[in-house]
């Protein structure tokens, strides 16, 4: 008998057995696939090692929040001995960690709230004083409780309207959405306080793990086994079994069966739901509800391996768009919009990048003539499809990186539908449930659950991203150990 078990090992997942470990629980994880981590985790090809979800953390700076965070779990350390002379996490320019650029102007966002103000001010001078609200406005973002009123007020605010009542230029307003790659921009839809939080801990400082992201992945998976618990993969759960109103035990596809006190759930909403087949207590409006929860878009990423010695690293990330259209780019389908331009840290030290993924956004309705292939079996349509999303892609941050195309050694795609079939996440959704300014009652999930010893997790709830799904997997153990042990994490007590 476990005191928790948990479905899924994405970060939301493991940071929350790894707290629970830390609390003296016996803590199970159940994993699908044949390696934990969900997006966390890197794949090998050839020798090298790719990310799939983690490009760039903001908050990292001591005294901030991620950073109190991780210090807990010991994420900020390297957990190889081997490597233990080396930085796990490198700092990004402080004069311009992310660099956006709109047709042929360039714009710096720069580390510091004040040093980032001064900056675009330079471009833009007549909105200086709209730009130190913004910041001011960001701030209080970054300090405050995620319980408090003013967060449910910015939650049912739309970031839109905010900003084109905030400023006056439409192309500040382009170059203030312009990193969010890391976000969904809709303009009916997106609420302020996730557009905010998108950036607010950025601009406080930013960094790149050095190395693969299955480094995180140990140390929280280590947090778990040495407090006795598991992490048991190829184990999908095929039922939660629910008696006298309560989950007693989880079913697997493997034929095993669990049983435990609390479950928890990393995986979306609608799939947890799904797995309870027989309840007194989910009725039939609630799950209709969760199933018609609209998911957000999905990431085509091209991870590029370049000939070696051809492009110096460049320690930021690079947002290209063509137009000056930023929150309407992603939802075209006849060309690509935009694209974010991440470099690996080069492993061997040398002052050159050996690896760089392009990111786009991509509407499912690019994919969903094939909802019903499995990867590797997709046909020469799809393989055709994604090679000429790849190349847009290339054609677009050669606008910044000339020469691109002639310096790739070899390249790799994938498209919501990998992510789909590798997470189970609905359409290959890269940021969860869609979040609804206009309707937060519906689309704003808690972790509880109308059966009470069903606790849900993961960026489907409040936030996504590093930060968003730490701070929610906070939220989900505060369910069990009240809000004084989250504040004796987050104080370092």
């Amino acid at each position: 008998m476990y005191d928790v078990i948990i479905i899924g090992s994405g970060l939301g997942g493991l940071v929350c057995g790894a707290l629970l470990s830390r609390a003296g629980q016996r803590v199970l994880v159940l994993e699908r696939q044949v390696q934990p981590g969900g997006c966390l985790q890197s794949y090998r090809r050839k020798g090298l090692s790719f990310d799939t979800g983690l490009h760039y953390v903001g908050g990292l700076a001591e005294g901030q929040r991620l950073h109190r965070i991780f210090s807990y779990l010991g994420l900020l350390q390297q957990s190889d001995p081997q490597a233990a002379n080396r930085e796990l996490w490198q700092r990004l320019d402080a004069d311009g960690f992310d660099r956006v650029t709109i047709g042929d102007h360039t714009f710096n966002f720069a580390e510091g709230y004040q040093n980032f103000v001064d900056t675009l001010a330079d471009s833009f001078p007549q909105e200086r004083q709209a730009l130190q609200q913004y910041v001011s406005m960001l701030q209080r973002i970054d300090s405050e409780p995620m319980d408090t009123e003013g967060m449910y007020r910015l939650f049912g605010s739309s970031a839109y309207d905010y900003l084109t009542e905030q400023f006056r230029d439409s192309l500040l307003i382009n170059v203030l959405s312009g990193t969010s790659v890391k976000m969904e921009l809709r303009r009916e839809t997106l609420p302020l306080f996730t557009f905010a939080h998108g950036n607010s801990s950025y601009i406080g400082s930013s960094w790149r793990l050095r190395g693969s992201g299955n480094q995180l992945v140990d140390i929280l998976v280590n947090n778990i086994t040495s407090a006795g618990g598991s992490v048991v993969c190829k184990a999908e759960a095929e039922e939660l079994i629910e008696r006298n109103g309560r989950i007693e035990a989880v079913r697997c596809k493997n034929g095993e069966t669990y049983e435990g006190r609390t479950f928890v759930s990393d995986i979306h909403p609608a799939l947890t739901f799904s797995l309870v087949k027989d309840s007194q207590l989910l009725r039939g409006l609630f799950r209709r509800r969760i199933s018609l929860l609209e998911n957000t878009m999905g990431i085509f990423t091209v991870s590029l391996v370049l000939n070696p010695d051809t492009l110096p690293y460049f320690n930021h990330n690079k947002y290209i768009y063509r137009e000056p259209n930023v929150w309407t780019c992603f939802e075209q389908t006849d060309h690509v919009g935009g694209v974010m331009v991440s470099a690996r840290v080069p492993d061997d030290g040398t002052k050159y990048v050996r690896q760089i993924d392009l990111l786009t956004q991509m509407p499912w309705s690019l994919c969903e003539r094939w909802t019903d292939t499995q990867i590797g079996h997709r046909g020469a349509d799809y393989e055709a499809m994604k090679a000429w999303v790849a190349d847009e892609c290339i054609a677009l941050a050669e606008r910044e990186i000339a020469g691109l195309a002639q310096m790739i050694e070899q390249r790799y795609t994938s498209s919501p539908l990998t992510w789909r079939d590798y997470t189970l996440t609905p359409e290959g959704s890269a940021y969860g449930v869609r979040k609804d300014c206009r309707n937060l009652v519906m689309t704003m999930l808690s972790p509880r659950t109308p059966i009470p010893n069903l606790l849900l997790t993961g960026q489907s709830l409040m936030l996504h991203g590093i930060e968003g799904v730490t701070m929610t997997a906070l939220k989900t153990c505060e369910e069990l150990f009240g809000q004084e042990y989250i504040k004796t994490i987050l104080n370092n007590e």
